[in-house]
């Protein structure tokens, strides 16, 4: 039953949206730590798109009916990818890297990590004040 609950596809999709933020901070510094590094190309994180994308497409889910049946491979949720941009460049050296775009990226990126914690908190806390009353 723990694991039904702590591996729902809410709780899944929250931990993905986690890590590619968490990555996405990691890739923002790099292009910001190489912002006068010449011919330096920076990058991109992609979670959201793919994971629109995978949840707009009409699957039809199996259901698991009996224990003794064998579990369906499922495609998952998509994690995120990394992308570098080589088509554009700045400036007369090659470097692509806008400090601007980079600083609101960030603050972007910190306000949507705050808001999946705040949601997946909030799982939990449901979780939790559904386990204390049953207790009474």
């Amino acid at each position: 039953m723990l694991k039904a609950l702590l591996g729902s596809p809410r709780v899944d999709i929250l931990e993905k949206a986690i890590g590619a933020s968490t990555l996405r901070q990691k890739v923002i510094s790099d292009n910001i730590a190489n912002v006068n590094t010449p011919k330096f190309k920076k990058s991109e994180v992609q979670f959201e798109e793919l994971l629109a994308k995978e949840m707009s497409q009409d699957k039809l889910q199996m259901a698991r009916t009996n224990a003794a049946h064998m579990p369906m491979q499922a495609e998952g949720i998509p994690g995120p990818r990394v992308n570098t941009i080589t088509q554009t460049s700045y400036r007369t050296d090659g470097n692509n890297v806008d400090i601007d775009t980079e600083m609101a990226g960030m603050a972007k990126n910190n306000i949507y990590y705050n808001a999946v914690v705040q949601q997946l908190s909030g799982y939990f806390s449901g979780l939790r004040s559904a386990i204390k009353e049953g207790k009474g």
